[in-house]
C-alpha cells in the first residue's frame, strides 16, 4: 500500500507553517490568502510500498514578494518532512524540487502566486 500524498503533505504543511492548506483553490481567493496548494499531478510506484509521486504546491499571497517568500517556506517545510522521519505513518525518504519556485501569472490581481514541482519518494512507516 502506497502513502496518500495530498492528505500527508496537507497536515504537514498545515502543522509545520500554521497556515491553510488545501488541494482546491477556494472561492473568494484573495480573502483566504496566504495559503497552499498541493496536487499529485503524476508519479509512478512498485506496486507494492514504495511511491515516487510528483506533485505541484502552489504559494498564494496578496502581493508578488509574499507568494515568492512563501514559496520558499514551503521548500524548507518539504526538506524538514525528509529529515523529519516518520509522520502519520508514512516515511520520505527523498525530495527534490524540480522545477524550483517560479512565478506564475494568475488572472485574479488581487492575488499573486508562485509554484514548484516536488518529486518526493514515499513509503508506509
Amino acid at each position: 500500500m502506497s502513502v496518500l500524498i495530498e492528505p500527508l503533505l496537507i497536515a504537514w504543511l498545515s502543522q509545520d507553517m500554521s497556515i491553510t492548506v488545501t488541494t482546491e483553490t477556494p472561492p473568494s481567493l484573495e480573502a483566504r490568502v496566504p495559503l497552499v496548494q498541493v496536487a499529485r499531478i503524476s508519479g509512478s510506484d512498485d506496486g507494492y510500498r514504495l511511491d515516487h509521486p510528483i506533485v505541484d504546491v502552489t504559494a498564494w499571497a496578496s502581493d508578488r514578494l509574499a507568494a515568492a517568500r512563501l514559496a520558499g517556506q514551503v521548500r524548507d517545510s518539504m526538506i524538514r518532512l525528509w529529515r523529519y522521519g516518520e509522520y502519520r505513518g508514512a516515511v520520505v525518504t527523498d525530495v527534490e524540487i524540480r522545477p524550483a519556485a517560479c512565478w506564475v501569472p494568475y488572472d485574479n490581481t488581487a492575488v499573486r502566486r508562485y509554484a514548484a514541482t516536488y518529486h518526493l519518494t514515499t513509503h508506509p512507516a
